[in-house]
């Protein structure tokens, strides 16, 4: 018999390090705050754990901007306290993914020191992308090398005071790496061993699509950004780099990479899954979808025939430290107060039913919103700051977690330390120690689902089976377990089977509005 690889069908649990726990007293969270509360990721029922970045860093973009990849920040510890982590996960049955971010390093990389020291077209400016600009409108004026848009906002250019510009997709603290110099792509393979000597089983790949742009710098002329084989995102030459960094990952036993890879589409997602690539890339479509039974069927049709040809499996995600938390997105305007809640724990049933894995957004599972009254000036993010406050940026679902006690910091922090970003009054009845009390409460409600999807999964195909439901509801089957969810105000009847769990109370036989059972298949 195949054994199955353990990635294929895990519950995943992405802690935003510097928001989980704060074990030193400084305000943020770190690896010995992670470790300490490993028991609560055992007792919930994930699989793995995935590790925003904690590597040394300014954190211009909470990390995302690395100056050392081969070393932890002191703000969240120490080598040691990363081995201890580790070793203490495996312990607890728990896999460990890390990110790596290999797009572009922070300005404070030792690489890009010595780009802005070097001359134009020197060695070491050729690590990164520098180039001159054009000429512009006015005399004496000089404009970006072409219109390529920063996604934080602005041009994705900066220029110095040599005249030369680098390119920066993102905050131009996060100069873009030359991936066709051989010397960046020794490097990174380099990183990958160092990771995997210390045990992690996997990585988590930031702007996977990136990496490699257009040779001509060609201008966009107001296309999409990520178009597929556009001249930002999704080159071609992209692909070389993963199947060497699967060749790497296949010298050490169970070891994976997912990648953060947005396309034009399924089809284009596919291409990453090919059998000697990336074992999974992220599905952000069912995160994308509206509240609709019809929007989340086209997007579960699309995923499953654009992987079923590469043999994988598809990869769900609801929440993320890049989104508005799905509990706030699910609220509908003007309609009953709570049914965010609601309808969150539906679509739980719905992500832990569908074939492949599912990811799980550090708090979803004590049902935390979205915070959307920071004061301005505790903001960090740099879209809030680039885009001079017109966006607010992703700051509201990285607010630190509640773990228990009446006021701030909840048992994130010690008592009388102030988080590095303001977490709300009235949180007390959210924390994780109020919830493990309550038999009610999401948090159980979480470790139920999770532990019934524990049991099932071993008996469940790859494959599903639609059943004929109302318009404003989806039920599918798989082997012995149907999914019944209603996204409709009204009940819907339900199909047949015996009720396993549900999102709410049943009426009879009746599937409320804003609900998703479980049943066994007849």
């Amino acid at each position: 018999m195949t054994r199955i690889p353990w990635w294929r069908d895990a519950v995943v649990y992405e802690v935003y390090v510097r928001s989980f726990a704060d074990a030193d007293g400084n305000g943020e969270g770190d690896l010995q705050g992670i470790r300490s509360r490993l028991g609560h990721l055992r007792d919930l029922g994930v699989d793995a754990l995935w590790l925003t970045p904690f590597y040394t860093s300014p954190l211009a973009d909470g990390g995302y901007d690395v100056a050392d990849y081969r070393d932890v920040d002191p703000r969240f510890g120490t080598l040691d306290d990363f081995d201890a982590l580790v070793s203490d996960a495996h312990d607890h049955g728990l896999r460990m993914i890390v990110d790596i971010v290999p797009n572009h390093s922070s300005d404070r990389h030792r690489w890009f020191r010595e780009a802005l020291a070097a001359p134009p077209g020197s060695p070491a400016r050729s690590r990164y992308i520098f180039r001159s600009g054009k000429p512009g409108e006015r005399p004496g004026e000089e404009d970006p090398p072409n219109d390529w848009p920063s996604a934080f906002g602005g041009p994705a250019w900066t220029r110095l005071d040599d005249g030369e510009w680098y390119l920066h997709l993102y905050a131009p603290e996060q100069p873009d790496l030359n991936w066709r110099n051989p010397e960046v792509r020794h490097e990174f393979e380099d990183i990958l061993r160092f990771w995997l000597d210390r045990g992690v089983d996997g990585f988590r790949i930031d702007v996977a699509a990136g990496l490699f742009k257009d040779e001509s710098f060609r201008d966009l002329h107001g296309q999409d950004r990520r178009m597929l084989n556009g001249p930002m995102y999704s080159r071609p030459e992209v692909h070389d780099v993963y199947r060497r960094w699967r060749q790497i990952l296949d010298e050490y036993d169970d070891r994976m990479a997912i990648g953060e890879v947005w396309t034009d589409g399924p089809q284009d997602l596919a291409l990453y899954l090919r059998p000697d690539e990336l074992h999974q890339v992220f599905q952000f479509d069912l995160q994308l979808a509206p509240w609709s039974a019809m929007a989340f069927r086209e997007v579960i049709d699309a995923a499953l025939k654009a992987v079923a040809p590469m043999g994988a499996a598809p990869t769900w995600v609801l929440s993320s430290h890049d989104s508005v938390r799905h509990v706030t997105r699910y609220e509908q305007p003007g309609g009953l107060p709570g049914i965010g809640h609601g309808r969150a724990k539906a679509a739980l049933l719905l992500l832990l039913a569908l074939p492949g894995s599912a990811y799980l957004y550090q708090g979803e599972e004590l049902g935390l919103p979205e915070v959307t009254d920071l004061p301005d000036e505790a903001r960090q993010d740099p879209i809030f700051k680039r885009t001079n406050g017109r966006t607010a940026g992703r700051d509201g679902c990285r607010v630190p977690l509640p773990w228990s006690g009446p006021a701030e910091p909840y048992g994130f922090s010690p008592d009388g330390v102030r988080p590095w970003l303001p977490m709300p009054r009235g949180w007390a009845s959210v924390t994780a120690a109020a919830q493990a009390s309550d038999p009610s409460s999401m948090l159980n409600w979480y470790r139920e689902a999770l532990a019934l999807r524990r049991r099932l999964k071993d008996g469940l195909p790859d494959e599903l089976e639609w059943i004929d439901s109302p318009d404003t509801a989806l039920f599918f089957r798989r082997g012995p377990l149907v999914c019944a969810l209603n996204c409709g105000e009204n009940p819907v009847r339900l199909p047949a089977g015996i009720p396993l769990l549900t999102s709410t109370p049943l009426y009879g036989d009746l599937l409320p509005g804003n609900t998703a059972a479980w049943l066994t298949a007849p």
